[in-house]
């Protein structure tokens, strides 16, 4: 990326953006927290046992991806600082169906994962401690982190920060474990060298397709780095704050993720139940003591950070929509410290109620939501790409200075856009995910159909005598 010093934002209604008060340490630390999660330390397990030690080229593809829409998200970000993010840029490239629409399908989306990481966190915390309530301990974590968001997004940013610090220096720990354990140096603990990346079947041991089954798996745990356009909107200098950003998270994503799956690839072999809880697999081989409790303590961290980040990322999501029209005004509303009190009350509100459903009704209620929203990810990154190769000719037309530019465009996006293509296509041909991608495509065309015939009755109600 290049910087240049006059921003000239793409055309558009008005901007709408909250506060400014965070700092750029918050913001790189929440790209990275959002791209770790407990995908990573708890669903890894799944796309090695699917692609065997080939599951690398899997999180390569899927992380290159990511950072080409850090990127491309960077740079509309840059030009036009707004809390609605990837909506606005749709709005502003493509229309308002096409901004509204994916506004609240993301913002569907994640006030349903909110209540999934909720009721996930607390059933970790049970394994730990059998005595503890799960509906109770899951309404307590929803009610603190809707205390820390209403409290304004410096003390946001300070927590996510945090709560950020502890995930990296555990998957640094890790990764350093699984050196000293492979180089012989654990005192009593052989190296298992490097033969389970060829043994039992090959490095790819189910083949290419292998390595598109795991793709599906692994690019779903990267979900989540979206939010860095959205919080970009409250720093004072948003270009900057990006640019520094996403260098630093970019690079980082790979070393950490790629680090860390070839730790476990080389101790653990592919096929091994141990995989069920991967990280703590490796410890165990290393005999560091209690080491499924770290994990799970770790794991628990990772989704209580995704439920923080999430929160905040879907109440500027709405109150953006609300500024805009798309939403009830009384979403656009904040308080004299610049805090969306309703629009942070009426995100948590889906959660709470997915939440208890969920607890009354255990295995019911949110694997079913999830199914539905669960490939939204995905039409997300494909529209803010989109937009972006439609935002920047139009820039390049007429010359415009932007603050930061991506390099080599357009190959990387359209190199990301054949990947994301790609993905559905698999999506579709496999029995496992067709139901999810047609369940995505219909709540599609349903929040069109309706924002489109709220558009339409809002305009006959202005023009009506």
């Amino acid at each position: 990326m290049q910087p240049t010093r006059t921003p000239r934002p793409q055309a558009g209604r008005p901007v709408a953006t909250a506060a400014h008060a965070l700092k750029p340490r918050q913001l790189v630390m929440m790209g990275l927290g959002s791209a770790i999660g407990a995908g990573l330390f708890l669903g890894s397990g799944v796309g090695i046992q699917v692609a065997g030690p080939a599951v690398l080229l899997s999180y390569l593809i899927a992380g290159a991806l990511v950072i080409v829409v850090m990127h491309a998200l960077g740079e509309m970000a840059a030009a036009k600082p707004a809390s609605g993010a990837f909506s606005v840029y749709a709005e502003d490239a493509m229309g308002a169906t096409a901004g509204a629409t994916v506004g609240w399908l993301w913002w569907l989306q994640v006030v349903i994962v909110i209540a999934a990481e909720a009721v996930g966190a607390a059933g970790l915390l049970a394994t730990l401690w059998p005595g503890v309530s799960v509906p109770g301990l899951a309404l307590t974590f929803m009610a603190a982190f809707t205390a820390i968001n209403l409290l304004g997004v410096r003390h946001f940013g300070e927590f996510e920060f945090w709560f950020a610090i502890l995930k990296v220096v555990a998957i640094l720990a890790f990764i350093a474990v699984g050196v000293a354990l492979l180089l012989g140096w654990l005192p009593d603990v052989a190296s298992p060298g490097l033969a389970h990346f060829h043994a039992d079947g090959g490095f790819a041991p189910n083949g290419l397709m292998g390595i598109g089954a795991a793709l599906l798996v692994v690019v779903f745990a990267f979900g989540g780095t979206e939010i860095v356009a959205i919080a970009a909107a409250e720093t004072d200098d948003p270009a900057r704050s990006l640019a520094r950003a996403i260098r630093t998270v970019a690079w980082r994503i790979l070393v950490f993720y790629l680090g860390s799956i070839a730790v476990i690839v080389a101790v653990v072999p592919w096929n091994s139940p141990a995989l069920a809880s991967p990280f703590a697999a490796v410890l165990q081989v290393a005999r560091i003591p209690g080491a499924a409790a770290a994990i799970t303590l770790v794991a628990v961290i990772a989704l209580l950070s995704a439920l923080n980040a999430n929160l905040y990322g879907a109440s500027r999501m709405i109150w953006s929509l609300a500024r805009r029209g798309e939403a009830p005004a009384v979403l656009g509303r904040s308080d004299r410290r610049q805090v969306p009190v309703a629009a942070v009350l009426a995100s948590v509100a889906f959660g709470f109620l997915a939440a208890g459903l969920e607890l009354l009704f255990p295995q019911r209620v949110l694997p079913v939501l999830l199914n539905i929203v669960g490939a939204t990810c995905l039409l997300v990154w494909t529209i803010a790409l989109v937009s972006q190769l439609i935002l920047r000719r139009r820039a390049d037309r007429v010359g415009a200075a932007l603050p930061y530019r991506m390099r080599g465009f357009p190959v990387p996006t359209l190199a990301a856009l054949a990947i994301l293509g790609l993905i559905f296509v698999l999506l579709i041909v496999s029995p496992d995910t067709r139901a999810q991608f047609l369940s995505m495509v219909l709540l599609v065309a349903v929040i069109a159909a309706l924002g489109a015939l709220a558009r339409r009755l809002r305009t006959g109600a202005r023009a009506a005598p």
